[in-house]
């Protein structure tokens, strides 16, 4: 971190567990509990029709909703939103970003904000897309980067991190023994924790999913929408992305919000409904047993009308294959959500004749 780490006023932190506030830069709060910014970022018109939005920007298009200037970007955003008949949804394709995930999202506003900031070195702690979106986009804002991965972390992932010039920490154990290391390298340096967890920026990122998402559909938002849920960091993005659209004045409802676990890592399922008992290895960039920002995930469910489940092994590679054969070359981690929605619809939770947007939200390539 540079010396001088004081924030300018619509920069300042405050916890939402204490209401403790923060002039210079934390990575969280001294009760333990994650920050965000003190500031909403909201735009100043209160119709999207006369707001002055260039969609050729990317997610950047919607700069008045974000805490910074693209100082880190590669024409990011604007993803595509796809009709598919054979699941009655439409996909938004979230894999086709330049390192292939949804998490460059959040890595151009941290990396934008880093760089703004002043910061020279960052490190992060990832299963793989996270370390590869931070590490690219570490290289394109000029900052150095490290990432702790898990040693069994894919190999594909692990050069995308490395030919970006970034340094893989490898770290024998579980997810929880990754970020465990990540953190205690933060506490016993200088380095800035550019977490997809923890970073306020990134989930400022990660809420453009609803802004493109609202602007695709001309300002009229789906009944719901199935994501993956890990940390929570695209489903508290897009939780936070319709909520301030609703306090813009720019949409009238926020659609229900639906959290597709992995059996075995689904802290949120097992405590809205029982645990099944099973585990499943296959969505493994979701394998998290204690997300960050719980409390905010649950009040997301509750206050949407959503919900979350835990999709088996099994579930997950035929909905893997599924996908393939339509055309829509994911990763694995990617189907848990199309395979969710097919649960939901059979217990009757979202109905047949719904309007549902799933992401897909990992490339193929990368496997």
């Amino acid at each position: 971190m540079p010396t001088d780490t004081s924030l300018s006023p619509t920069l300042r932190l405050s916890c939402p567990a204490c209401g403790t506030t923060y002039e210079t830069w934390q990575w969280r709060c001294s009760c333990g509990g994650p920050l965000d910014f003190e500031t909403d970022f909201l735009p100043d018109v209160s119709d999207p029709a006369t707001a002055d939005i260039d969609l050729r920007r990317g997610l950047w298009a919607f700069e008045d909703f974000l805490p910074t200037e693209p100082h880190a970007t590669l024409g990011e955003g604007m993803t595509p939103l796809v009709d598919a008949p054979e699941w009655d949804a439409a996909f938004k394709l979230e894999y086709v970003f330049p390192t292939g995930s949804f998490k460059d999202r959040g890595a151009t506003t941290t990396l934008s904000l880093a760089r703004e900031l002043g910061v020279e070195r960052v490190v992060e702690d990832s299963s793989g897309n996270a370390g590869a979106a931070i590490a690219t986009y570490a290289a394109r804002a000029g900052i150095d980067a490290e990432i702790y991965v898990p040693r069994s972390a894919k190999q594909s992932k692990l050069k995308a991190i490395e030919r970006a010039g970034a340094t893989p920490v490898r770290v024998e154990g579980s997810r929880q023994a990754v970020t465990d290391a990540c953190v205690e390298a933060v506490a016993n340096d200088d380095a800035w924790y550019a977490s997809h967890a923890w970073n306020p920026a990134f989930f400022a990122g990660t809420a453009t999913f609803a802004y493109e998402l609202a602007a695709q559909r001309d300002w009229e938002v789906p009944d719901a929408i199935v994501t993956p849920l890990g940390h929570g960091t695209l489903f508290l993005g897009a939780y936070r992305g319709f909520d301030a659209l609703r306090e813009a004045g720019w949409i009238d409802d926020v659609p229900r919000l639906y959290g597709a676990q992995a059996a075995g890592y689904a802290p949120i399922a097992d405590a809205l409904h029982r645990s099944t008992g099973e585990t499943n290895d296959v969505a493994d960039g979701i394998q998290i047993q204690q997300p960050v920002r719980e409390t905010e995930i649950m009040t997301a469910i509750e206050e949407t009308g959503g919900d979350a489940i835990a999709l088996s092994e099994a579930a997950v590679e035929d909905e893997l294959d599924r996908l393939h054969r339509h055309g829509f070359y994911t990763e694995p981690t990617c189907a848990v959500a199309p395979a969710a929605l097919h649960q939901l619809r059979a217990t009757g939770e979202i109905l047949p004749d719904e309007d549902v947007v799933v992401p897909l939200t990992g490339s193929g390539l990368k496997s």
